[in-house]
């Protein structure tokens, strides 16, 4: 059995955060690896990845930069078998990495840009998840923890494409869960509100919508990044061993506010 605390541990484990340069993505790798976790950082830039690397490593933990920008077919590839080549396992994916080019009403973007929000925040998720699987599958099993938003539970205002990119992601984890059970590999999925990030400013820097949102809010604020990393140690270590196929919000109380 062992006590609850030893079920958070996760020493021995070996993750890959993707997006983990900064913001939520970063404080999630953090909370990994002082977990226990051997966290790979990655991100479009090795500069990028090799300053949070050296930074964790001076704290202590064990993590190494690697680059990757997800939306690249080799490149995704290479992330994974470099994971392999340095740590020999991978026991968690955090599917974080995400982009929101475009902020306006549904019928002014264009092609380009549905192509490429797709191809990052649904495609890429999907085919790192299915390069995982194999070693995940050889030891028995594993974690796969996809970031999508309270955007792909509830329509809002502007970000329909990136809504409509959330849902499939909660769709998709959805279907790991049920199809990749059989291999002990878990899927859930993690939904965050709004959160004071470099990604989010356009939204979080519009102090007339955070009032009306804070308002709103049960919580009546918006979330500092390392307040997501919670939920991800406890569906990334046995503490959450029955927890697959679930849709949880970190959000303030968005999804019941009115």
């Amino acid at each position: 059995m062992g006590d609850i605390r030893s079920k958070f541990d996760l020493s021995g484990k070996v993750a890959i955060v993707t997006g983990s340069s900064k913001g939520i993505g970063k404080s999630i790798a953090q909370g990994l690896a002082e977990n226990g976790a051997k966290v790979v950082v990655s991100s479009r830039k090795q500069e990028a990845v090799d300053a949070v690397a050296e930074e964790f490593k001076a704290s202590g933990l064990e993590a190494v930069g690697i680059q990757c920008h997800i939306g690249d077919s080799e490149q995704r590839k290479a992330l994974v078998s470099k994971t392999m080549e340095q740590y020999g396992s991978i026991d968690i994916l955090v599917n974080n990495a995400a982009i929101n080019p475009y902020y306006g009403p549904m019928e002014g973007s264009d092609e380009v840009v549905f192509d490429k929000i797709m191809d990052v925040n649904v495609k890429a998720p999907w085919i790192l998840s299915n390069l995982v699987l194999e070693p995940m599958k050889a030891q028995g099993g594993g974690s796969i923890i996809n970031i999508a938003s309270v955007e792909g539970l509830r329509p809002g205002f502007g970000l329909g494409l990136y809504s409509a990119t959330k849902a499939a992601l909660v769709m998709l984890t959805k279907n790991q869960a049920k199809e990749w059970g059989r291999y002990g590999v878990r899927a859930n999925v993690l939904c965050p509100g709004l959160i004071k990030t470099k990604f989010s400013e356009g939204l979080w820097a519009d102090e007339k919508l955070v009032a009306g949102l804070t308002k709103a809010l049960p919580l009546g604020r918006i979330a500092a990044p390392d307040e997501m990393a919670g939920v991800v140690m406890l569906l990334a270590s046995d503490a959450g061993s029955y927890m697959t196929g679930g849709v949880y919000t970190a959000d303030g109380g968005y999804m019941i506010s009115g």
